[in-house]
């Protein structure tokens, strides 16, 4: 019978080992991990301000020039590697994005306008009506609202459209 109680002795000491084995290897600690270095809160935006307009909301609004004929449409915005805006992609022409010619135009050369277009139509309506004739949208709403109402470009569509084309790739014209 000593064998058998060298045996059980035997599985005894491996059902007390594996737990062991089963811990972290040797070196390791259980211990919680270090804290993350403080954060600086007033490095992060919590929300916007007046003033500031949100690049997504960009995309599609109308382009008019000095005589608020609308010449076309903000199709891109294209920044540089630091984030600097250098140009806006304006599309004239074309019906539903077919046949619609891209105008890179530097930013600089844009004028971005919170007031609703003026048109021979909207000169009727009251500074609480936008350009669609809805009431309540006033100019200092739409400068809350993340996003100017129209851009202005001191060119004719014709020009425009005479502009060279601008190519989303090298030698691509193909769009996004």
């Amino acid at each position: 019978m000593p064998m058998n109680r060298y045996t059980l002795a035997l599985a005894g000491l491996a059902l007390t080992s594996l737990p062991a084995l089963a811990q972290a290897p040797s070196g390791a600690t259980n211990a919680p991990p270090a804290s993350a270095p403080a954060v600086n809160t007033r490095a992060f935006m919590t929300e916007m301000r007046a003033g500031m307009w949100r690049a997504s909301k960009l995309d599609g609004v109308n382009v008019y020039n000095n005589g608020n004929d609308k010449i076309g449409d903000v199709s891109e915005l294209i920044l540089d590697q630091s984030g600097k805006i250098e140009a806006v992609v304006i599309g004239v022409g074309g019906f539903l994005g077919m046949g619609e010619h891209n105008v890179a135009v530097p930013f600089d050369q844009i004028r971005w306008s919170n007031e609703p277009v003026r048109s021979a139509r909207s000169s009727t309506t009251t500074p609480a009506e936008d350009v669609t004739g809805t009431i309540g949208s006033t100019a200092s709403d739409m400068a809350t609202r993340g996003y100017p109402d129209h851009a202005l470009l001191n060119m004719t569509k014709e020009q425009l459209r005479a502009a060279p084309e601008f190519k989303y790739s090298m030698g691509s014209s193909t769009n996004r």
